[in-house]
Formats: C-alpha cells, structure tokens, sequence
C-alpha cells in the first residue's frame, strides 16, 4: 500500500499557523470568558419567578391537574430522585423526567442552582425544585428526545413541559468557553496556512502551488 504525505512546506506552514491560532484561540478564551459571567450577572435566578427558589408561599403541585391549574408552582422530590429517572435533550436544553407525588411523570427543565434541599445533603431528605410553569409543547415531535427521556418509564404528558429555568437559562460553560476558542483557531489555521506559504514562495523557500506562464504572441 503507498502511503502519502504532505511535503514538508505543508507541515512547515501548518506547524507556523498552529502556533498563530494558539495566540488568537488565548484570545478568543479570554473573551468569550468575559462574555459569559457577565451573562451569567444579566440571568442571576429572581426568587419569585420561574427559575427561582421555591419559598414556602409556593404552591406544592401533586399532580398533572395541579400544574395545570396554577400559573406557577414547585414540586417537591426526594432526595435526588428527580435526576436518576431519565433524561434528554430537546431544543437546546437538557430535560429531566419527574415523577409527582401522585405517581404522574411530566418532562421539565431545571435550574440546578436554585434547587432547595431538606436535608444534610442532596442525598438526604426532599428537593424543593425550583418555580416552574407549563410551557405547551407537542414532545411527540422529537422521537430521539422521547426515546431518551423515556428510556425507563413513560410520561404521562407528552403534550407540555416544566419550565424551571426561565430567563436564568445560559449555555453551558464548556460550549460557551470552549466552543468560540476552538472556531477560532481553526478560522485562523485556515487563514494563515495560505499566508505563510505564499510568504515561502515570495521568499523562494517553497515552491509554488500555481505557476502562471507567459505566452509569447507571436
């Protein structure tokens, strides 16, 4: 089997542009790093809202019938229980497959951080959920999402969902971080590789990739 390889003036450019693209990825991090706590300030959680933290003025949903006759609501779960019974990943979010008090198992998105615990630890005693409300919405739509979130039991819903982000809801900070530095040094091997290596052909120090001749009319 022949093998290929690159001349040593594409390793050569690749290796120049790497280390271009560490500078701008530096950059583009720094940046995107800024940008993200001021999001995270501008989407701090509001007690009172959806998002929030549940006080005891809160209403304690028991069923479907109760999520659907209050505009917002708590529910309360034991321990970490409302994490281990399904999850997936629908329109951006990640979702989780609660389960009531009355047994009825609804879809809802939560803001981890303004989850209350009862307990000594989030292993022990309940987890009061933050204020949540019903957001419609045919799940149905989103075969791969049912198949994840359902991967143990059913909802009993599948026609709305528990929003308990609300405006608090940000990307998560791997994507936020990382994701614009490693577009933009890729953006910057792309643009510098050609640079390098038409500075080496001016320079007569690699060969050229096109060559233009000159016809002589004659």
């Amino acid at each position: 089997m022949r093998r290929r390889f690159l001349p040593i003036d594409a390793y050569i450019c690749l290796a120049l542009a790497f280390l271009v693209s560490l500078g701008t990825g530096y950059a583009a991090g720094h940046l995107a790093e800024t940008a993200y706590e001021r999001e995270l300030e501008e989407h701090q959680p509001v007690d009172g809202t959806v998002g929030g933290r549940a006080d005891e003025t809160v209403f304690r949903a028991q069923s479907v019938d109760d999520l659907l006759n209050h505009d917002t609501f708590t529910i309360v779960s034991p321990g970490i229980h409302y994490k281990n019974e399904g999850a997936g990943f629908h329109d951006g979010f990640s979702f989780y497959s609660v389960e009531l008090p009355n047994g009825e198992r609804i879809a809802a998105r939560i803001n981890g951080e303004s989850v209350q615990s009862t307990g000594d630890s989030i292993y022990s005693g309940d987890s009061i959920l933050p204020i949540g409300c019903v957001v419609w919405d045919d799940l149905t739509q989103d075969e791969m999402f049912l198949n994840q979130i359902e991967y143990r039991d059913p909802l009993t819903r599948r026609d709305f969902f528990v929003d308990m982000v609300g405006n608090t809801a940000v990307l998560a900070e791997d994507l936020a971080l990382e994701t614009p530095k490693l577009m933009t040094q890729v953006l910057t091997v792309f643009i510098f590789y050609p640079i390098f290596h038409m500075i080496g052909s001016k320079l007569e120090i690699f060969p050229p990739y096109f060559v233009f001749r000159n016809k002589k009319q004659k």
